[in-house]
């Protein structure tokens, strides 16, 4: 740029000198001396305007990037089954949807005689819902990832559902319907306790002259009360009874009502693979030598839950209360004072 600012500058230094110059021989040579630095000044701007051709790429680059192999992968196909065991427990009660869900693979995962997804390997899952169908559960995932020994993480394309075995979801009625489950027994046996013994009949004493027929007073006709027992306290077991079996019945019906679940940790689950699952071999012989020399504790399967034995047969729900003695007053004897009572035993709780 220097020059070709200059180029200008000296042109016109070279006219004004021609024009000085004195004799036809040097304004000759001074004339032919400025053509010919014009003329070099011209070519040396037009060479700087055309523009410069792109400069080659580095060679050496470009075989380094083309000599990089894309990574080997491989492909678990497809329906292959997951053993799972959970590493964390569900309760359906408090689990949101986008919560996450924790388990560990607990069988490995071949292809072919190769293992490419070794025992321990943990998974994690974003929940979407949760539903329960007898004793299974069924968790139902927007997406999920395995991640290996050696920190690879490899996400498992599409949405993942996890199955739980059979009878390891556990019915979660929450502490209002066991409250609830305890109360309508016992509730149920005292309003039929409290029914019964208001429609039944009390106690009561008949009076009647002895001998039969005699007429006047004593010696010669003297009066006999007769008891006469009531059925208050037959009916209120009876009603007791009744009542406590429609308040059991109510309460299994509240029990099972309830769509909520727990899975405690060690429950174990199934995952049927819905697409393919491509993984890097590198990452996979990696993460396999590593769980070799250095094996991962696995969650240990717990045992299926067993529900309670029933309690034992005693004729009437356990919840049914008993009655008390009953007391009859003696009956007068001479001089009107009377003679010792009558004392009729209660039944105890839960005795037919």
């Amino acid at each position: 740029m220097a020059n070709t600012r200059s180029c200008p500058r000296t042109v016109s230094t070279m006219i004004a000198f021609l024009t000085l110059a004195g004799t036809n021989a040097r304004r000759t040579l001074a004339a032919v001396t400025t053509l010919l630095f014009a003329v070099t000044c011209m070519a040396q701007d037009n060479t700087q305007a055309q523009p410069q051709p792109p400069s080659p790429p580095d060679s050496q680059t470009s075989l380094q990037a083309s000599a990089t192999p894309p990574p080997v992968t491989e492909t678990i196909p497809a329906g292959t089954r997951f053993a799972l065991v959970l590493t964390h427990p569900i309760q359906s009660r408090y689990i949101r949807r986008g919560d996450d869900i924790y388990a560990q693979i607990t069988a490995p995962i071949t292809l072919g005689n190769e293992v490419v997804i070794p025992p321990g390997t943990l998974v994690d899952g974003k929940v979407d819902k949760l539903e329960r169908r007898g004793g299974r559960a069924e968790l139902y995932l927007q997406s999920l990832s395995i991640t290996f020994p050696d920190g690879y993480v490899a996400p498992v394309p599409g949405p993942a559902v996890l199955e739980s075995i059979e009878g390891y979801a556990l019915t979660d009625p929450g502490s209002r319907r066991i409250v609830g489950m305890f109360a309508l027994p016992a509730a149920g046996a005292g309003l039929g306790a409290l029914i019964g013994h208001s429609v039944g009949k009390p106690e009561s004493n008949v009076t009647s002259n002895f001998p039969p027929g005699c007429v006047g007073g004593p010696p010669f006709c003297t009066s006999i009360n007769t008891p006469v027992f009531g059925t208050q306290g037959r009916d209120a077991i009876i009603g007791a009874g009744i009542g406590g079996a429609i308040g059991a019945l109510a309460s299994v019906t509240l029990l099972f009502s309830s769509h909520h679940f727990f899975l405690d940790v060690g429950s174990p689950v199934d995952m049927v693979l819905r697409q393919p699952l491509t993984l890097e071999q590198n990452q996979v012989e990696d993460a396999v030598r590593q769980s070799q020399q250095q094996p991962v504790a696995v969650q240990p399967v717990a045992r299926r839950p067993v529900p309670p034995p029933p309690p034992p047969d005693t004729g009437l729900p356990p919840s049914t209360p008993g009655t008390p003695p009953t007391v009859i007053p003696g009956v007068p004897g001479p001089g009107g004072i009377p003679g010792p009572p009558i004392i009729i035993p209660g039944t105890p709780p839960g005795t037919p």
